[in-house]
């Protein structure tokens, strides 16, 4: 393409109505037509004078733009020699075509993406590693993350979302410059005094400051625990059935996973079992998910004693002991150790609201410093100012006062969702795992897919989970639904439940 050929294509693209700027669109149109071989490699670009005079620009515009496809590689500026067009043939780039070339592909193949895979699939780049493709095979991740009846999901909606605007908004008349940069290891210093001061009150904790680890939530609490206590390969308990989230995490981390099932008192197992000794324990005592029973204080003092006997670690995951409906929230299971084996787990998504990215993990005394160390080597961490404002906000009593307004509003959004089973149902379907948390699970009959009655619901618009999935073998797992019911206000509940029964009730067969 001559000079005033290239000079007049251009003119006849450029726009000149002030909708884009005219540096940008001839840096696109130039690009482009490199990339397309419109503008051949080695072809001389007018000069920058040259060309600014054709088409009207400041002279400035045309050097800017040569510099900066200079940078990408799609021209190369030689003193004395002008500007040239970059030879991007196959030859010297491995591109699509030349590896489909390579293959044998004719000559009329069409270029693009498909074609483009094809190559990856054939050379393996486009593979995941083993332990990518077991953390996907273990993934469960919904599409909607709000809504009747998506479980584990609190009501932001009612947030004391002014409240802490203010308490930010002040610290932002006078930034402090620490709060914008990493957080220090373990986080901040004021946040995890206030934290372990409320732990202690409210959930029996037994803890000093130095002993909260800050994290963003339980998957990373989970995750540097692991990473510091046991080695890929090793033996890891899991409750059957449990958070499917926890068999991704440890999939992605190589370990052993052992499905060990649970019985009304919680984790279920004998001393010298079927079961091989574990490196860690992975148990959710106070309101097991996703069945509901509480741990006996028998089989907790049962599991501690076998921890402390084989040196193993209760990661204890206390994730809604919050709200408990009828009775005072269960004393943490940590608050029993005598022996430095548990690892206690919490997080602030369903106590406040889940895009806060808080939880926290409490270590015994012997390994807070390490696991500080870890968490900053490991991740790097930031929100120190989302931590000072948090700090505040539970140093004023905020925390405390939300937890109790909250725990009252689900109580009663759960007595509605268990009015309308009963009245479309009646007797005929069990209800478990109501006494705590955010949601409850609805028995069903054996024969019922529960997989493909979540998904006749989703597309009736209403959100379930399979309770099968959460099984380490679904095939032969009892079925049911979980429903959440936190994020439902009560006069949408009978009708979006009457919505989910036609489901179910086509399922049963009635």
């Amino acid at each position: 393409m001559k000079t005033t050929a290239l000079s007049d294509w251009l003119q006849q693209r450029l726009r000149r109505d002030g909708s884009e700027p005219v540096y940008r669109q001839l840096q696109q149109l130039l690009r482009q037509a490199v990339i397309s071989g419109e503008l051949p490699a080695h072809t001389r670009l007018p000069s920058s004078r040259l060309l600014a005079q054709e088409l009207g620009i400041a002279r400035n515009t045309v050097i800017d733009v040569y510099e900066q496809l200079a940078v990408e590689g799609c021209v190369v500026s030689r003193q004395g020699s002008g500007t040239v067009v970059a030879d991007l043939s196959a030859e010297r780039l491995p591109t699509p075509t030349r590896a489909r070339s390579a293959r044998g592909r004719g000559a009329g193949a069409e270029p693009g993406v498909a074609a483009g895979a094809e190559v990856a699939d054939a050379h393996g780049a486009a593979q995941l590693s083993p332990r990518g493709e077991a953390l996907l095979a273990a993934a469960s991740v919904s599409t909607r993350q709000w809504g009747a009846f998506m479980p584990g999901v609190p009501d932001v909606t009612e947030f004391p979302a002014r409240t802490w605007m203010r308490l930010e908004n002040r610290r932002w008349r006078h930034p402090e410059p620490e709060l914008l940069s990493y957080a220090p290891g373990g986080g901040l210093p004021r946040l995890r005094e206030a934290l372990a001061a409320h732990l202690r009150t409210a959930r029996s904790v037994v803890c000093e400051p130095e002993q909260l680890i800050l994290t963003t939530g339980s998957h990373q609490s989970i995750d540097l625990t692991l990473r510091l206590l046991a080695s890929p390969g090793e033996h890891v308990w899991l409750e059957d059935p449990c958070y499917w989230g926890l068999r991704s995490s440890l999939a992605s981390l190589e370990a052993r996973i052992v499905p060990v099932p649970v019985d009304a008192e919680g984790l279920a197992w004998q001393d010298g079992g079927p079961h091989p000794v574990p490196r860690a324990i992975l148990v959710t005592p106070s309101h097991q998910y996703p069945l509901g029973m509480v741990m006996s204080l028998a089989r907790r003092q049962a599991l501690l004693a076998y921890a402390r006997t084989h040196g193993s670690w209760i990661i204890e995951d206390d994730y809604d002991s919050e709200f408990r409906y009828g009775t005072r929230p269960l004393p943490a299971l940590q608050g029993l150790d005598d022996a430095g084996r548990v690892i206690y787990v919490g997080s602030l998504s369903k106590v406040l609201f889940p895009g806060l990215r808080l939880g926290y993990l409490v270590v015994p005394p012997a390994l807070a410093e390490r696991f500080a160390l870890g968490s900053a080597a490991l991740y790097r961490e930031g929100q120190a100012w989302q931590q000072a404002t948090l700090a505040d906000f539970i140093e004023q009593g905020h925390l405390g006062s939300h937890i109790r307004r909250m725990r009252g509003l689900y109580h009663e959004r759960r007595q509605a969702l268990l009015e309308a089973i009963r009245q479309h149902f009646g007797d005929t379907l069990a209800v478990r795992g109501d006494d705590a948390g955010l949601h409850l699970v609805l028995a069903l009959p054996d024969h019922v897919d529960d997989v493909a009655l979540a998904r006749d619901a989703l597309a009736a618009g209403v959100a379930v989970r399979p309770l099968s999935r959460y099984h380490a073998d679904p095939a032969r797992a009892p079925r049911g639904l979980l429903l959440g019911y936190a994020c439902v206000r009560p006069e949408a509940i009978p009708p979006a439940f009457a919505v989910l029964a036609r489901q179910v009730a086509a399922r049963l067969g009635g």
